[in-house]
């Protein structure tokens, strides 16, 4: 955009803003003073306080919201006409969604199925798996079928709670969940650590919820009261198995050959259970744990992990066989999608390499890490798409008049990130890819970066790589990366994935910044490079944060082997971390193969995304063709001095 096109921008939208009620200006700071403390009032659930300060606030811009935490901590006395008159009141709005959802929970607790059923429909984010319990909850009470969606639903045991628990009785009870399907939800709770669904599962099989309890708290004990009787028994000590292959897989895998009366099944799910432990550890033995588990039902994570290690053996066959046998939805994800191409070219050529090109096809249009991967297995390198037409100031006028942008704003001003993004995703649902573009341009002149990263991302047809790939404060970071000879496509993906620009963002372990720098890094860094009175506040500063965050990064990819996944992955998990993963390693491993391994769920993420931003912001400093699978390279089995020293 030109110059005088970014003034007569800025113009209309501080037009826009003059002539709205809700500009946040209009308030006093007392008066956000006061809105503060009736939003902790009401997490609190503290509804005299609520009142005490919504009282202050009658004429407060974001009135919306002064009426819901005045009525959220008494929603479970609250008459049907006053919560009916709210959602009236605003409906259409974020918060009147947040408040529907508030009230379906409620109905649900008290099993008013005549208003849930109503209701639910009407609510628009959909994203409550409680709710969502409860919608089939209802169904199963009127005689409807719904196994194949509880089953696709019930995954995670630990956020299960009252909604989902009440679910699993009644398909059970009305025949819909068999013996085997509590049976899996069983292992699913051994899995996961979550005792309270475990015992309320086992009590619907008739066995010992205490015995199950105490396989999940205390399994060196479960274990040592042996196999026992009858199926519970020996569910509950296959449960015990993978909670004490956790700490030990050698005192696991000892129990299991010591274990006697399991049948086959039995014993492979008892290898099952010990394999996935093993593979958080990526220890040598464990490919063989995953073949003695051939015949055991596989959780999700254990299909996936089967599969991984497969990966780093390079067993292509199995790699092909396991991600087969994965079910359609899992299949289908970009990863395996992208490995079972692979395997089908190293196991045979013509046909199979037929249906890997098909396979890289469908997903070679994505712009994540598989995505890219797949657009170079079929000859072509990542550029950068051309801009369309440029965001007219109109568009981002009509944006910055949009009352749920301005609510965005203000509460981003007054750091209440939450709410802001609520608000402005909400916006997002009803537009389209112009005024999402729009949208990002003006997240850009509000200098809410995330928030333009995060819309532009939203777009198919209609793309803005600028938005998208930022690289602001490039007049510190571009000496910075410089004078250490350190690779600032690689910097600016990695911030771009830490922070999405934030420049005071917080992690909840005490990261700081756009480059998210612990304090204790901080303090070693700048005791490396001779900063002096280095204080933890100054991690705040953008510039101070810069140094001493590319310093860092250089400092560990200098005793990597200048190997950008080895260092990203010791960047967000730890050098000591990527040692040890590393230090399984029996030779050179393929990039993309490390990344997909890496034990820890949320660095495996991280890895891949800042790889493929590096990949983009390349393309974009160097306005040339990139290559990921160059970028990504392989990693060798070899010591960390880095690490060592940091320990």
């Amino acid at each position: 955009m030109s110059s005088p096109s970014k003034w007569i921008a800025r113009a209309l939208v501080l037009a826009a803003c003059a002539l709205s009620p809700l500009v946040h200006g209009a308030d006093t700071r007392a008066d956000d003073d006061a809105f503060l403390l009736l939003r902790d009032a009401a997490r609190q659930d503290d509804a005299a306080k609520a009142d005490f300060y919504a009282d202050r606030l009658g004429t407060y811009s974001a009135a919306a919201y002064v009426d819901y935490y005045r009525l959220k901590p008494r929603l479970r006395e609250l008459g049907e006409e006053q919560i009916r008159g709210f959602l009236t009141r605003y409906e259409g709005s974020a918060i009147a969604d947040r408040f529907r959802n508030d009230w379906l929970l409620e109905l649900g607790r008290k099993r008013d199925w005549l208003n849930f059923d109503e209701q639910y429909p009407l609510f628009a984010l959909n994203d409550d798996t409680q709710l969502k319990c409860y919608a089939l909850l209802s169904r199963v009470l009127k005689g409807q079928r719904v196994a194949a969606e509880a089953r696709a639903l019930l995954v995670a045991p630990s956020g299960y709670g009252e909604a989902c628990g009440s679910l699993i009785t009644a398909l059970a009870q009305s025949g819909q969940f068999g013996a085997e399907d509590l049976w899996a939800q069983l292992r699913l709770s051994g899995e996961t650590n979550a005792t309270g669904p475990a015992r309320r599962i086992m009590l619907l099989l008739g066995g010992s919820d205490s015995r199950v309890a105490q396989a999940i708290d205390l399994p060196a004990l479960a274990l040592a009261r042996g196999v026992g009787v009858g199926r519970a028994d020996h569910e509950a000590y296959l449960v015990a198995l993978g909670r004490m292959a956790k700490s030990s897989v050698k005192l696991a895998v000892l129990a299991l050959h010591k274990a006697t009366g399991l049948t086959a099944q039995e014993q492979a799910i008892g290898w099952a259970n010990i394999a996935l432990q093993a593979s958080y550890s990526l220890a040598p033995e464990t490919a063989g744990y995953w073949r003695q588990s051939n015949g055991a039902p596989l959780s999700l994570d254990q299909m996936q992990w089967k599969t991984r290690i497969a990966l780093r053996e390079q067993s292509w066959g199995e790699v092909k066989a396991d991600i087969l046998a994965m079910p359609a939805a899992l299949r289908e994800d970009a990863a395996w999608t992208y490995w079972l191409g692979r395997a089908l070219q190293a196991g045979a050529p013509g046909q199979a390499s037929t249906e890997a090109t098909q396979l890289y096809r469908s997903i070679a249009e994505q712009s994540n890490f598989y995505g890219l991967l797949a657009t170079e297995e079929l000859g072509r390198q990542i550029t950068i798409p051309p801009a369309g037409r440029a965001v007219a100031p109109a568009e981002i006028a009509a944006i910055a008049a949009n009352p749920g942008f301005q609510r965005s704003l203000k509460f981003f001003a007054m750091r209440l990130r939450f709410e802001g993004t609520r608000e402005w995703n909400w916006e997002l649902r009803k537009m389209s890819e112009r005024e999402h573009l729009a949208a990002a341009e003006f997240a850009r002149q509000n200098n809410i970066l995330d928030r333009m990263v995060n819309t532009s991302d939203r777009t198919r047809v209609e793309v803005d790589y600028t938005q998208r790939y930022p690289s602001p404060h490039d007049d510190i970071m571009h000496p910075a990366t410089q004078t250490l000879g350190l690779d600032k496509a690689w910097v600016y993906g990695l911030i771009r994935q830490e922070s999405r620009f934030i420049m005071d963002a917080q992690s909840h372990v005490g990261a700081s910044g756009l480059m998210q720098v612990m304090p204790s890094t901080g303090r070693w860094v700048a005791k490396k490079i001779g900063l002096a009175d280095f204080v933890q506040d100054m991690l705040s500063d953008v510039r101070t944060n810069i140094l001493l965050g590319t310093n860092y990064m250089n400092m560990v990819i200098g005793g990597l082997d200048g190997s950008q996944v080895l260092a990203t992955a010791a960047y967000n998990a730890g050098p000591g971390r990527l040692r040890s993963w590393r230090a399984t390693l029996t030779g050179p491993l393929e990039g993309a193969i490390f990344a997909e391994t890496i034990p820890f769920s949320e660095t495996r993420v991280y890895v891949k995304n800042v790889m493929a931003n590096a990949t983009y912001y390349a393309a974009l400093f160097e306005n040339k063709p990139q290559s990921l699978k160059a970028r990504l390279g392989s990693v060798a089995p070899k010591g960390n001095a880095v690490a060592a020293e940091l320990q």
